[in-house]
């Protein structure tokens, strides 16, 4: 990008250009974060991608650099797409199965976004399946309303392959979901799930799920968990009520907002260990999300209160 009316000086790279160039970075970092989140489904790994970044920006001849905000989103993106390919590698191997890390969205519904697309645990959840590049124009043009001629740019492909990009991103989420609650019927269930889940309640639990509903949890290997999905509404409910004795004694819950949903923060002597969320569709239950990974729930945390409603 060359100089224009909105391009930075570097003049001599002095207290007060820094200041200026600190000033610019924190004014689109959430934007930024919202992309890597997109991007990775990691809130560590985002916030690490957006301090380098800065890292990159602060070293940067900021004087060529016409937009800003424009340069900077592009550097993420691009970063997000190179995390991407060698994490993917990595959670081949993951213990269990793999899910987002739980972001708080109590005070940023849409983390950076104009609105809160492919930020869902559901949505960040099939997005695993595309490829980097129909991940970052996903992102890009659902999240964040960026125009095909950008997308094509920042992602380095013609503007025709951006919008196929889009397209079959779009397709493909469309075959893997189905058309989702209303938040406030999500979080009905939620509750309604965690009441029969806490009784060890057979026939409430198998009311609330879907025949093919599907259980996933989380532990990477760090805490017990099952490594393998649990599927069908008859098991998942039995697999419930199996170990609802052991898990819910002494347990605490604080309702949330996480990626724009309800969710249960579940606490044991003051330390939250689960992160748990359900996603409907048809008045039933079709996901049951148990994150218990403890390196990836921290950001879930939220100011709400204990043992109200969500």
């Amino acid at each position: 990008m060359t100089r224009g009316t909105g391009a930075i000086s570097v003049g001599d790279t002095g207290p007060e250009d820094l200041d200026r160039a600190a000033e610019v970075f924190g004014g689109v970092r959430p934007r930024l974060f919202g992309i890597a989140y997109r991007m990775l489904g990691s809130s560590t790994e985002a916030e690490d991608l957006v301090q380098d970044v800065w890292l990159r920006w602060q070293t940067y001849d900021r004087g060529t650099v016409a937009d800003p905000a424009a340069f900077l989103a592009t550097t993420t993106t691009r970063l997000a797409i190179n995390v991407l390919q060698s994490a993917r590698v990595r959670r081949e191997t993951y213990v269990g199965p793999w899910l987002p890390e739980p972001v708080d969205t109590s005070a940023d519904p849409h983390l950076g976004a104009e609105r809160g697309e492919a930020l869902g645990l559901a949505v960040l959840f099939l997005l695993e399946k595309l490829s980097p590049t129909e991940r970052a124009a996903y992102v890009l043009r659902e999240a964040f309303d960026y125009p095909y001629p950008q997308i094509a740019e920042i992602i380095q492909v013609s503007e025709v392959a951006a919008r196929q990009l889009v397209s079959r991103a779009r397709k493909h989420l469309r075959s893997g979901r189905r058309a989702p609650v209303t938040g406030a019927e999500q979080r009905r269930l939620l509750t309604a799930f965690v009441a029969a889940a806490r009784a060890g309640d057979l026939a409430a639990l198998e009311e609330l799920l879907a025949a093919d509903a599907v259980s996933y949890s989380d532990g990477g290997g760090a805490v017990r968990a099952s490594r393998f999905p649990v599927v069908g509404a008859f098991r998942v409910a039995r697999y419930v009520r199996a170990f609802s004795d052991r898990f819910w004694s002494g347990v605490g819950v604080r309702w949330a907002s996480v990626n724009g949903q309800a969710a249960a923060l579940l606490f044991r002597d003051g330390e939250m260990f689960t992160v748990l969320t359900v996603n409907g569709s048809d008045d039933r239950i079709d996901q049951v999300l148990w994150m218990m990974n403890p390196s990836k729930i921290t950001a879930a945390r939220t100011r709400d209160h204990e043992d109200g409603r969500p």
